[in-house]
């Protein structure tokens, strides 16, 4: 894999310096940037992290002010990017690097690994770009792109593969470019040796050296073993509301979605007769409700199949249970998972991605 590798670096590096994307966290690449960028990028669009990113460096621009922030306030600037439980580790790795390294990253490619919620890739990303150490930095489009050059049929889902490939990109990185050549292989496999639809080879600096496109085994590689399909769950989605507030709840600290605040719903999908004595049984006097559209909405490992009731109430009287708040401030303070983005324009708010929507 080596003898053929090697030749990819310079004509690589070429291709990089002439067309590497402008970038909000490559202007200034410092280890904490560096850090909040790559964390943002796993299984999200450049395009759609952007003002994401913008929004957490401005509230948060260094490790002291992540390690002090609220929980509340650091869920609601990550309200959108989903997998809540990245941020968390965050925030915990962060005041790990107060109490331990006085408030700086460390450079050291392992030494980053035993920090909370950083891995082999985030810490050759921090280690190589931020410190220019040389360090791997796999992700899926570097895997993709090594297995088409090499003609590698191995299942890319192994980590016996993965360290296989970090191990063959460390023997062949330039030592004085090492961030660079990162970078470059991520971005070909971003945006020409793509991870859907058709590569486009003919603007590859690599295609005559790939041995996938010589072979005409582009659609064959890289070699994935089938996942388990992912566990359906149905729910019905309740949005209450009084005329001028909406009902919301706080989830469980633990689990799924853990501390943030959802529509009320509950399990199995219901008819609107089922809807109105559910209503009843929390204690509320729906005066109209209405069905609305079905959704669907896609974690790591479940699916949500929700349907969905409108219900005007009368003037509810607060329990622990829920909330009713103005709309607006749900916008402002109560951080809500895009899994209800569906529902969004029934509470007047915008959830995820749809703030950003005219700016992407």
């Amino acid at each position: 894999m080596k003898e053929n590798l090697e030749q990819i670096v310079q004509p690589l590096l070429r291709w990089f310096d002439q067309n590497a994307r402008i970038l909000p966290w490559r202007d200034q690449p410092t280890p904490y940037r560096v850090w909040v960028s790559e964390i943002m990028l796993q299984q999200t669009r450049v395009e759609a992290v952007k003002p994401f990113y913008q929004r957490f460096m401005e509230a948060l621009p260094d490790i002291q002010t992540l390690a002090n922030c609220e929980e509340e306030e650091l869920l609601k600037l990550w309200e959108g990017l989903g997998y809540y439980n990245r941020v968390r580790n965050m925030q915990i790795a962060a005041r790990t690097v107060i109490e331990e390294y006085g408030g700086k990253l460390p450079d050291d490619y392992l030494e980053l690994q035993q920090l909370k919620g950083i891995g082999s890739y985030t810490a050759g990303a921090i280690a190589s770009i931020a410190y220019g150490k040389v360090a791997p930095a796999v992700d899926g489009n570097v895997l993709r792109v090594i297995s088409r050059v090499t003609l590698s049929r191995e299942d890319i889902l192994k980590q016996s593969v993965k360290r296989g490939m970090e191990q063959a990109i460390v023997e062949i990185m330039p030592a004085d470019r090492p961030g660079a050549f990162n970078q470059a292989l991520m971005e070909l496999g971003a945006m020409v040796c793509v991870p859907n639809g058709e590569p486009h080879c003919e603007s590859c600096p690599l295609k005559g050296l790939c041995l996938a496109r010589k072979m005409g085994a582009m659609d064959e590689i890289p070699v994935k073993k089938a996942k388990k399909p992912r566990r359906i769950e149905e729910k019905t989605v309740m949005i209450i509301r009084d005329g001028e507030h909406l009902a919301i709840h706080k989830r469980p600290p633990k689990g799924l979605l853990s501390g943030l605040y959802e529509l009320p719903n509950t399990e199995g999908h219901l008819t609107q007769n089922e809807a109105v004595a559910w209503i009843k049984e929390k204690g509320f006097s729906p005066i109209r409700i209405k069905g609305l559209e079905t959704a669907k909405h896609i974690f790591s490992h479940v699916e949500w199949h929700m349907t969905a009731y409108l219900i005007l109430i009368e003037d509810p009287q607060e329990t622990g249970e829920y909330l009713f708040v103005e709309p607006e401030k749900t916008e402002e303070k109560y951080p809500i998972p895009a899994a209800f983005a569906a529902y969004a324009r029934y509470m007047e708010i915008k959830l995820g991605q749809e703030k950003y929507r005219e700016d992407l």
